[in-house]
């Protein structure tokens, strides 16, 4: 290994002085986007593997044959846990969000392929967009798959619990839907819909289904015995999502998808000979890409193995029943409904008084103070008026088995320290910006900014040189800005935060 040079160690020194603003990465004191198996090995072990493919250009595996046979190898392992038979073939992408949209994209070009190939009396179809179908909980990224992709997205609303009725989604059937999709489990309140019930009913009316088991598949398939069927074991499922960086434990950027027959996933793809370059043939939606998270996905599936990954799947499972059993033994919270794998959603328990009642969104902004991340859900309005809770979330891994005294004393005291605080909201605020007009004008990004200024998130006045807009310390009252707003609106204020976190400082 080359000597680094003085300039590339304070270089270095730099990064890790960044990093140190970062929300923690190993340890159980995030519970929500990291995914820390406990073992110090398997950072180690994918870290090496990471750099001994770092100059390879995933693009083309005929160059580097090593990536066709990394892929080859994660592909066959989650074909397996998955239940597919030997037709089932799949791909390695970068992303849930990036499978999901595959599996859309895939969809859609199916089922346009039909209209044209079909019966005459069908060709109107073509002036139809097409339609997903899914409950209400479904994943945000088939919201960008809509989008990105001219399908319109039919939520049918859920429960209370998070919930789905069969027959409500058997309601919406019809011959511009090109796909249905179902969750194993719903990320906002961990919900296993019922799969192989809504897959025979796509069946029988000749719909695909898609298996959203993107945060959830390399857990669930090593649960247990008690789930009912979930995964390519049920007829009617033609493709499956899982993601390698979340349960997987591997480094950002890593899932499966799996399509259930070759011809179905060769719709998948996009090429092209019609240029005077090189042929173009891509599996996904990126062209040049980095090998590094598919090696270290191949070497920790090596590593661990079916019995590895049973062994740390046990540890949530253990964690999860734990933490479910004690979040309902606070008095003024309670997990929403019936949760199955790793993830929890804890509302606030209203057969209380309203004195014993626990904000979810102050608690976990207490829980903060106090050491621990969780992750504020904002409540939401179906279509059919129910509003779902506004929620706290919980995502439970390995580590947090051997965290489980302290983050139990948390969200117990922290839950004392704000019970019966009235829940934060900005309804004057935003009755004001109604009466102004502001809600029905064009937001410009200096206006954007502007109103976030009004609601305490704004770049601080002390610092010109900064172009990051800081949050409040406190998210509650965010949140709950969010809720009240018009939807269109709350994604313009969000979009602006986002987007001025990384623009350059401006001259002093």
């Amino acid at each position: 290994m080359a000597e680094l040079s003085d300039v590339s160690r304070e270089i270095l020194e730099r990064l890790r002085r960044l990093r140190e603003a970062d929300a923690a990465t190993h340890g159980g004191r995030v519970l929500s986007y990291v995914y820390d198996s406990g073992l110090a090995e398997l950072d180690e072990l994918s870290a090496e593997a990471m750099r001994l493919v770092q100059p390879v250009n995933g693009l083309d595996p005929t160059a580097f044959p090593s990536v066709a046979a990394l892929e080859r190898d994660v592909v066959g392992f989650a074909r397996q846990m998955l239940h597919g038979d030997a037709d089932t073939v799949g791909s390695v992408t970068s992303g849930g969000t990036e499978s999901c949209m595959l599996a859309v994209k895939t969809a859609r070009d199916v089922w346009a392929a039909a209209q044209v190939s079909g019966d005459p009396a069908t060709q109107p179809m073509l002036a139809l967009r097409p339609r997903i179908i899914a409950p209400a909980t479904v994943h945000a990224a088939f919201h960008k798959a809509a989008h990105y992709f001219g399908l319109d997205l039919d939520l049918v609303p859920v429960d209370a619990t998070g919930q789905v009725d069969v027959n409500d989604l058997r309601a919406r059937f019809g011959p511009d839907v090109a796909l249905v999709v179902v969750s194993a489990p719903s990320y906002p309140f961990g919900v296993l819909d019922p799969i192989a019930d809504v897959a025979s009913a796509a069946a029988h009316h000749g719909i695909p289904c898609h298996v959203d088991a993107c945060i959830g598949g390399f857990a669930l398939a090593w649960w247990g015995d008690d789930l009912p069927p979930w995964d390519l074991a049920v007829p009617g499922v033609t493709s499956i999502s899982a993601d390698l960086h979340k349960y997987g434990y591997a480094p950002k950027g890593a899932s499966v998808l799996l399509q259930r027959d070759r011809d179905r996933q060769r719709q998948q793809f996009f090429a092209t000979a019609r240029w005077p370059g090189y042929p173009v043939v891509n599996a996904t939606l990126l062209g040049s890409k980095s090998a590094g998270a598919l090696a270290a996905a191949w070497a920790i599936v090596q590593r661990l193995g079916s019995e590895g990954f049973a062994e740390l799947v046990s540890s949530c499972r253990r964690s999860t029943e734990k933490l479910h059993t004690r979040i309902d033994d606070i008095v003024g919270l309670r997990v929403v409904g019936s949760p199955t794998g790793p993830l929890l959603a804890v509302e606030t328990d209203a057969t209380v008084p309203k004195r014993s009642r626990v904000d979810p969104h102050h608690w976990a902004d207490r829980v903060s103070e106090l050491g621990f991340t969780l992750q504020l859900q904002p409540g939401f309005t179906q279509s059919n008026g129910l509003t779902l809770p506004h929620t706290t979330h919980l995502t439970i891994t390995p580590v947090t088995e051997r965290m489980l005294p302290e983050l139990t004393a948390a969200l117990t005291q922290a839950a004392d320290d704000v019970r019966g605080k009235a829940r934060a909201t900005p309804r004057f605020a935003v009755q004001a910006l109604r009466m102004s007009g502001a809600l029905g004008r064009e937001l410009t990004a200096d206006k954007a900014q502007a109103l976030l200024s009004r609601f305490g998130v704004g770049a601080n006045p002390g610092n010109a040189s900064s172009a990051s807009t800081p949050l409040p310390a406190k998210m509650a009252p965010l949140i709950a800005l969010v809720e009240q707003l018009p939807s269109e609106f709350a994604e313009r204020l969000l979009i602006e935060v986002l987007a001025r976190q990384v623009e350059p400082p401006t001259a002093p």
